[in-house]
């Protein structure tokens, strides 16, 4: 089994260039199936998921070619709608194939789909919206199975605004008959992405990043080349880093404007952050402030994806700092393992009372999601003495060698089987 294990007490220092956004790159590959056209993607990012993806996209009959950080994908060949049980169950974002293979073929079956056990992340939204898209449903024994002769346009008022519900309406939408309108829609950047892709492509979508988006349908797409913008949680990863560890880093390809939720919360800890263009210096301050209070909300508010790793870095800040975690129920996993380094958390349901100790100790750690995981590997780089992190494959989902980045910017960090 695959592990870090940290020696802490390194101040981290350097420059780096943050990859591909995972939460971009998925759903712009589930888009690929829906126009039966080449689509070249670049700045991937090599990453669990992605390699799902390109399974997925192999078993449905697509051809991919994955060099690096570019993948070409022709979706001419597609001939299968069953999306295999195995590699759904892995990967919550292949929900949103369910639009898009409506899109394409007007039938697809799947199972429900898996990812981080971080509470119920019911796919009622997704359900209700193709059905009012003109989609008949059934569901059985764990599996989905979709069918409609064409999606019709409709407008849909989400009861809440899920990024995953939002981008699977914009796949079923893009060549539905007529106008689909999405109110309350998700706003965040990733949807921005997925909408250049798409209009690039032929699609006819605007709105993406504002509460309300228009589809209007189309019957053709065309072949297209597509950038990934950068990841704005590895960002925020490496921002943390450099706070907690008193360290000093620049990092470049970065949007500024969708990490500034991330950006204020720091400060308020009393991290000196430089912005300019599209790179950032941060550096970390000689003693953290705590922080009264950290809610996490939807895009444009402050990320849940980064909730664990503030968690880490205001356990040693002075002071009780209060998080609220308004949008998944079950995301303080990592609370009890920090526990186990030192730390002193008390989590309330959805509310976690963090009291700053002098020092956080190292300790044999279980990464129980994603972002969790990597708010241990961070404690871990402050930690007296050293720190193990098993479960690793829970990171590598969404984090491109986070122990080569770490060790170039100075961290004593090895990944061992």
């Amino acid at each position: 089994m695959e592990k870090y294990i940290i020696n802490g007490g390194s101040r981290l220092t350097g420059e780096l260039s943050i990859s591909g956004a995972k939460n971009a790159v998925l759903p712009i590959l589930a888009a690929t199936v829906i126009g039966g056209n080449k689509s070249t993607i670049t700045n991937i990012p090599n990453l669990r998921d992605v390699q799902i993806m390109k399974e997925i996209l192999l078993t449905l009959g697509c051809t991919v070619e994955y060099d690096g950080s570019t993948m070409i994908v022709d979706s001419k060949p597609l001939n299968q709608i069953v999306v295999p049980e195995e590699l759904v169950r892995e990967m919550r974002s292949s929900i949103i194939l369910m639009g898009a293979m409506l899109s394409r073929t007007g039938e697809v079956i799947l199972s429900y789909p898996g990812g981080c056990e971080i509470g119920p992340r019911p796919i009622d939204l997704h359900l209700k919206a193709i059905r009012d898209m003109g989609a008949e449903i059934e569901e059985s024994h764990g599996h989905l199975h979709c069918k409609v002769t064409r999606l019709k346009g409709a407008e849909i008022q989400l009861d809440y605004p899920s990024v995953g519900a939002t981008e699977n309406i914009i796949l079923a939408g893009v060549k539905a008959e007529g106008t689909t309108i999405i109110r309350n829609a998700a706003r965040e950047p990733e949807i921005i992405d997925l909408q250049n892709y798409l209009n690039k492509a032929g699609a006819k979508v605007s709105g993406a990043g504002t509460s309300v988006i228009v589809i209007e349908g189309v019957d053709e797409f065309r072949d297209v080349n597509h950038s990934i913008i950068s990841d704005r949680i590895v960002a925020g990863t490496i921002m943390t880093a450099a706070a907690i560890t008193g360290g000093d880093i620049i990092i470049n390809n970065i949007v500024i404007d969708h990490v500034l939720s991330i950006i204020a919360k720091l400060r308020e800890a009393g991290v000196i952050i430089y912005t300019n263009g599209n790179s950032m210096k941060v550096m970390g301050p000689r003693k953290i402030n705590s922080i009264e209070m950290l809610q996490t909300l939807p895009y444009p508010g402050f990320p849940t994806d980064m909730q664990a790793q503030m968690m880490t870095l205001l356990t040693v800040a002075s002071g009780t700092s209060i998080i609220s975690e308004t949008v998944f129920e079950n995301r303080f996993k990592h609370a009890e393992e920090l526990a186990r380094m030192g730390a002193n958390i008390k989590t309330f349901g959805k509310v976690a009372v963090i009291k700053g100790v002098k020092e956080l100790t190292g300790a044999k750690t279980t990464a129980k999601d994603l972002r969790g995981g990597a708010a241990l590997v961070l404690a871990g780089l402050i930690a007296r003495g050293t720190t193990e992190v098993y479960d690793i494959y829970h990171i590598e989902r969404g984090y491109e060698n986070l122990h080569l980045i770490l060790q170039k910017l100075g961290a004593d960090i090895t990944k061992v089987n």
